[in-house]
């Protein structure tokens, strides 16, 4: 196996290769296939995974990114080079955030040809690693490593490539040229006072003038009696739903969702604000939970008109609050606690699969006197906002029986990149966990510290 440096080309001895590479975040292999002008013919010459077959060259899934199998002997003689393209998913990250990635070129029975580490890579999202080219009659790899500065439609509009653009939205209609009707000029006229009529005194500041033919009650109220309401021989009728108590005051606050009680033969659905107390039936206190939290990828509309599902990299993790201080953080970057009562199943790229993506064990009987809160938050380590994730949950197990005891489904896209899921405090001598479901903007852990102080 030979090493090959940027620039660096070599003999291939096989027309039959394949091109694999090895990249430390979720990206996608293309192929452009490209003339003496390095463009393409047609938009057959872009081999990706909505169009994973050109001429020679096909885009065969793997075990971790797909392959690019090359023919060299099935390549059109006006095709001059294949470049294999590299395109991390998420746009707005970057390779310089990674390890370099690595191009292989190997042959049909596995062994391993060619290596190219593509270094010098910093703000780019998109890199032409390397290319299998034509030269007079043999066929030659050469490493490229050039990285992209556009995004990937930019890239193979270059190349020749058609690229729908996103549909314009749609003109707004105009504003109708609404005139108001002239009002007719009035032809009422107040009918003469009757004989005898006296003009009432002008009313006190802020009350109400009386009425043309107003009479004033004579029994109600009698002199010298406090006014009450309602009158004698009137029903009183409650104000209807949503209305003030009484006139002037405001309404009073709607309270908080019951408190529930946990039951391993019937799980409960939680609500957001809903709070439960964690005792099983019998006032058994749980001493180990499991927090499952899930999402599914979203299903999103490529630039070529076709749809994929998305890879949506959440984040689980725990805050560990005393007396208003955080004082540890659980999460893939640290999985265990301090004080080892915490511990965090691992990091899940993309919330493919069914069931629970990350999994947090709590033991609460060992969690250090001194930690009064804990505070569970999923993130969005890419920036992909809570509208693009097709369902998000957390459940609570009890590990002593495998029951799920509650659940708690996020209803709805919110256009954060973090959401605060549930929090468990201590109350009294028992631990209760109140859903949330509260979004924040935030990728990390450290970025949603500010926002979650209300909850400690």
């Amino acid at each position: 196996m030979t090493t090959l440096s940027k620039g660096q080309n070599a003999q291939l001895p096989t027309p039959d290769i394949v091109v694999s590479v090895e990249v430390g975040a979720a990206a996608d292999v293309s192929a452009l296939l490209v003339t003496g002008t390095g463009k393409v013919r047609t938009d057959n010459d872009f081999v990706f995974y909505n169009q994973p077959t050109g001429p020679g060259v096909r885009l065969v899934p793997g075990a971790g990114l797909a392959q690019l199998h090359i023919s060299t002997g099935q390549v059109p003689a006006e095709i001059d080079a294949i470049r294999a393209v590299i395109t991390l998913d998420d746009a707005s990250s970057s390779f310089g955030r990674f390890t370099p990635p690595v191009a292989r070129v190997g042959d049909n029975s596995g062994r391993e040809l060619y290596s190219y580490s593509i270094g010098e890579l910093s703000s780019e999202s998109v890199v032409i690693a390397l290319e299998v080219y034509r030269r007079n009659a043999d066929w030659k790899v050469r490493a490229v490593g050039q990285g992209y500065a556009g995004g990937f439609a930019d890239l193979v509009r270059d190349h020749g490539v058609s690229v729908d653009d996103a549909p314009a939205p749609p003109a707004a209609a105009p504003a109708p040229s609404y005139q108001p009707p002239t009002a007719p000029a009035p032809s009422y006229q107040p009918p003469a006072p009757a004989p005898g009529y006296q003009q009432p005194p002008a009313p006190a500041y802020g009350q109400p003038a009386p009425q043309p033919g107003y009479q004033a009650p004579q029994s109600f109220p009698p002199p010298g009696q406090p006014q009450s309401f309602p009158p004698p021989g009137r029903q009183s009728f409650p104000p209807p739903t949503g209305a003030p108590a009484a006139y002037g005051e405001p309404p009073a606050p709607a309270g908080p969702p019951p408190e529930v009680n946990l039951s391993k033969d019937r799980p409960v659905s939680l609500v957001k604000g809903q709070k439960v107390t964690l005792r099983k039936e019998g006032g058994v206190k749980l001493t180990s939970v499991q927090m499952g939290l899930g999402w599914d990828p979203a299903m999103a509309k490529s630039m070529f008109g076709r749809s994929r599902a998305s890879s949506i990299d959440l984040d689980a993790s725990v805050l560990m609050y005393s007396q208003g201080r955080c004082a540890d953080v659980v999460y893939f970057g640290h999985l265990k606690s301090e004080d080892l009562s915490i511990q965090h199943s691992g990091d899940n790229l993309t919330g493919e699969g069914d069931g629970d993506d990350e999994m947090v064990t709590v033991a609460l009987h060992n969690v250090a006197p001194s930690i009064d809160t804990l505070v569970f938050i999923v993130t969005s380590y890419r920036g992909q906002t809570f509208e693009e994730v097709a369902n998000a949950y957390c459940r609570l197990v009890d590990l002593t029986t495998g029951a799920e005891l509650a659940r708690y489904t996020l209803q709805g896209g919110m256009p954060y990149t973090g959401v605060a899921m549930a929090v468990i405090k201590r109350e009294g001598g028992d631990w209760k966990l109140t859903a949330l479901g509260d979004g924040f903007q935030g990728k990390t852990p450290k970025d949603a510290l500010p926002h979650l102080q209300k909850y400690v």
